[in-house]
C-alpha cells in the first residue's frame, strides 16, 4: 500500500534488512542516484523538458528487471557448468495510457547462450523468472513516502 498526503507514518523497515539510497538534484531533471558508494544519474527526455543526459527513472524501473533475471539467468547457468556467453536479457515496456501514470506492461525476453538443451532452457526460464524483482512486482512491499520534519 502506498501512502500519499500529509500522513507521516512510513513503511517501517527493519533495522538489519534496510538498505538505503539517496537521490539529490544537480542541475534541470537530473539527479544523481548514490548507493554503496556508486553513482548513477537519471534525466528525461528532451522532448519533456529534460537534457536527456541519462535514462528515466522509468527505464531504470525495466533496467532493473531485465539485470535481475540476467544475473538469476547467469547464476543458474555459471552454478551449473554452462558459460554465460551469448546470454542477454531484453525488456521493452509500455505506459498505462490512462492515470495514474503508471507502466502497464513489461516484456522481458531472455536469450540463452547458444547450445544450451531444452532441459537447462526450460530451467533456466524458472530460475529467471523468479529473481528478487519479479517477486517483488508480484508481491509489492508497503511503500511509505513521506516529507521530513
Amino acid at each position: 500500500m502506498t501512502r500519499t498526503g500529509t500522513e507521516t507514518t512510513t513503511a517501517r523497515l527493519p533495522e538489519a534488512d534496510g538498505h538505503r539510497l539517496e537521490v539529490t538534484h544537480v542541475d534541470g531533471d537530473v539527479y544523481a542516484v548514490s548507493v554503496r558508494g556508486h553513482r548513477l544519474l537519471v534525466d528525461q527526455p528532451k522532448d519533456v523538458g529534460g537534457e536527456d543526459i541519462a535514462p528515466t527513472p522509468t527505464e531504470l524501473f525495466a533496467a532493473s528487471l531485465a539485470t535481475c533475471v540476467a544475473f538469476y539467468a547467469g547464476r543458474y547457468l555459471q552454478r551449473h557448468g554452462q558459460d554465460r556467453a551469448g546470454l542477454r536479457v531484453r525488456t521493452e515496456f509500455a505506459m498505462a495510457t490512462d492515470r495514474p501514470a503508471r507502466v502497464a506492461a513489461v516484456q522481458v525476453t531472455v536469450t540463452p547462450p547458444p547450445g544450451l538443451s531444452e532441459q537447462r532452457r526450460a530451467a533456466l526460464l524458472a530460475v529467471a523468472s523468479h529473481c528478487t524483482v519479479h517477486n517483488t512486482l508480484h508481491q509489492p512491499p508497503e511503500i511509505g513516502i513521506a516529507l521530513e520534519s
